[in-house]
């Protein structure tokens, strides 16, 4: 029941007031004894409480915005900051300008190649400031090369402090190389820091000095052109124009593709292509004739030899360490007027190799290449050598001088035809000989047998106002004998190195041993890389004895192959000298199955090697053996067929 005291009313309405106040604060009492004040915001309907929600977003991007104004406020302040440190640098008081650096150069734009070459380098610091640390790099080339950066000599000096102002000058010498005329490049770099950076800064400066003559004058007088396979020489001089001595002087030729190298005067020190001409004095002088063939190449080309001269490599006792001169000289390649092919057996090539029992079947193939007739054509073929037989000289229409060794064909000895050889036509001759026999009892062993065949032709030809010229040509091929190998493979019962056991004739399961003999013999030429490989049947074993103890012979009882290594082989083994040849023992017990048979104790064996005269391999082979043991004089008629 409500009172009605006014003053308890008046309460009420008081408290009613408050609650519903939305500025009402409570006090909560908390557990650590103090009153905390909060303030309820109570949103006075829906629509405010939605829009109170929806301002929060837009409060946050206002903190963001904030944020954002720092960092650009910040990232300008940085850059002023860096601004004003170059400011400091290069324009305040303290700065320092490549434009403000000068370097002037003084010495000679000409000089001899290999004489010093004396340089003053002036560097002017016009700047407010000095300059610290400064280091003086010249650059130039090393040999004759213009690229700096490929083979170079780096000189480098210390200057110190160039103060403000300041001019500093400093003496130098280099040496330079290259061709007579060339230009050589000189780098001058100034590297120094300034006060307050660690950075390094640069100056450059170009100057160029002009080759007036070279340390050592080089020369290559060859023929400008040249027939395909025909003979080439160049003759090179080199010359030493310094005033001081050049110790340890290489001289290089590179040869074009095509090229062969047959000899020079003096020989190569190294390869087929590099000279040691030793130290040069002044005014010295030597000279090196090369020759060679150019090989088959195409009518047209132009081929390039490249001569190169200078100090030897202090690594590489082959290589010019560095050069001093270099020359080419180019040969163009041209079909000659009138043309001589030479083939030996059908085939066409400078150099052959036959065994001595073929035949040589040459050929001389000649052609008119030129716009005009050959008159009087001559072809002559000049057979030399210690390899052939010269009473199997057979020349068709030819005449085989034996005094002189040459064959000729001429309009009158031979052919019609070459009395005139219209432009355009062609035509072929031939002759045969027979190579020598590499032994005989009189004469020996013929060394090194070979047979050369040297042809020419000569002819006239019409030339403008009538007049006539001779026109030449040759051709030429060497024919190597290659060396007779004999190898023999035989089977011993009574003889040989070993004594063998059982019976004989061999009976069914009863085991017998055999002594197998492999031989090789050489006539002319020494061989090289000699194997010989064969293998046992399933029904034979290795035994194992092996001599001479010394030989490199092996058995792969897996695979039941036998190998002899003999390697070298020398010239005149087996005739002059004793065979090279190897025995080994092998076991036969015979199944019954082989009754009245007379089996294989050794199957067929192959001998391969290099004949190193004639550059080819060789190759000879043997059947099989059996027990028939033919090779052994001591051994019965019938002692090899398997009995019971």
């Amino acid at each position: 029941m409500l009172s009605n005291d006014p003053n308890k009313l008046n309460k009420l309405e008081s408290l009613k007031d408050k609650l519903f106040s939305r500025n009402y604060q409570t006090k909560i009492e908390h557990k650590d004894g103090f009153s905390h004040v909060t303030r309820a915001t109570v949103p006075e309907n829906w629509e405010e409480n939605q829009v109170t929600k929806n301002r929060a977003p837009e409060d946050f991007f206002k903190q963001t915005s904030r944020f954002k104004k720092f960092f650009i406020f910040s990232t300008i302040f940085f850059a002023l900051t860096i601004f004003y440190g170059v400011y400091v640098i290069f324009v305040g008081t303290n700065s320092v300008s490549n434009d403000n650096i000068e370097i002037s150069i003084v010495g000679n734009n000409f000089t001899a190649g290999g004489d010093e070459l004396p340089l003053v380098i002036g560097i002017t610091n016009k700047n407010g400031s000095a300059l610290d640390l400064v280091d003086l790099v010249v650059e130039y080339p090393k040999g004759s090369t213009t690229d700096l950066s490929s083979d170079s000599e780096h000189f480098r000096k210390s200057l110190g402090t160039i103060p403000a102002g300041a001019v500093r000058n400093e003496n130098i010498k280099i040496i330079l190389f290259g061709e007579q005329g060339s230009v050589r490049p000189i780098k001058i770099t100034l590297e120094y820091r300034i006060g307050g950076s660690n950075a390094i800064f640069v100056k450059e400066k170009d100057f160029q000095v002009n080759i007036s003559s070279t340390p050592i004058n080089l020369t290559v007088d060859a023929p400008n052109s040249v027939s395909p396979n025909q003979e080439i020489s160049l003759n090179i001089k080199a010359t030493l124009n310094a005033t001081k001595a050049a110790p340890h002087i290489l001289v290089r030729a590179d040869y074009p593709y095509g090229f062969t190298f047959i000899k020079s005067v003096p020989e190569p020190s190294f390869g087929n292509n590099v000279w040691n001409l030793g130290d040069f004095a002044p005014g010295a002088e030597r000279s090196i004739l090369v020759t060679g063939k150019m090989g088959d190449v195409f009518n047209g080309e132009e081929k390039t030899f490249k001569v190169s001269t200078g100090s030897q490599s202090a690594t590489d006792k082959t290589a010019i360490g560095v050069v001093f001169n270099s020359v080419s000289h180019s040969v163009s390649v041209n079909k000659p007027f009138v043309e001589a092919e030479l083939f030996i057996n059908g085939v066409y090539q400078k150099e052959y190799a036959i065994d001595a029992k073929t035949p040589i079947n040459a050929e001389i193939r000649y052609s008119n290449n030129s716009d005009a007739k050959i008159e009087d054509l001559q072809v002559k073929a000049k057979i030399s050598g210690n390899g052939y037989d010269a009473n199997t000289i057979r020349a068709q229409q030819g005449f085989y001088d034996s005094s002189t060794k040459t064959i000729t064909w001429d309009k009158n000895s031979s052919n019609s035809l070459l009395s005139q050889v219209n432009p355009g036509d062609s035509g072929s001759l031939s002759f045969s000989v027979s190579p020598l026999a590499l032994y005989s009892a009189s004469g020996g062993l013929a060394p090194s047998p070979q047979v050369n065949i040297d042809v020419s032709l000569v002819g006239k030809q019409a030339s403008e106002g009538f007049s006539t010229s001779q026109i030449t040509n040759s051709s030429s091929a060497l024919v190597r004998i290659i060396s007779d190998v004999g190898f023999s493979s035989k089977a011993l019962y009574y003889s040989g190195p070993f004594t063998n056991s059982g019976p004989i004739p061999p009976k069914a399961e009863k085991e017998t041993t055999y002594t197998v003999t492999w031989s090789i013999s050489n006539t002319a030429n020494s061989l090289s890389q000699v194997l010989v490989h064969s293998s046992l049947p399933v029904w034979v074993n290795f035994v194992g004895p092996i001599s001479p103890a010394g030989e490199k012979l092996t058995y792969n009882a897996s695979t039941r192959e036998i190998s002899w290594n003999a390697d070298r082989v020398p010239k005149g083994a087996g005739i002059s000298a004793t065979a090279r040849s190897v025995s080994f023992q092998v076991s036969l017990k015979p199944s019954t199955s082989q009754i009245g048979t007379t089996p294989t104790l050794v199957n067929s064996a192959v001998l391969t090697g290099h004949d190193d005269f004639a550059n080819v391999d060789v190759r000879v082979s043997k059947g099989s053996i059996d027990t028939r043991l033919e090779g052994d004089a001591s051994f019965p008629v019938n002692g090899g067929v398997v009995v019971q």
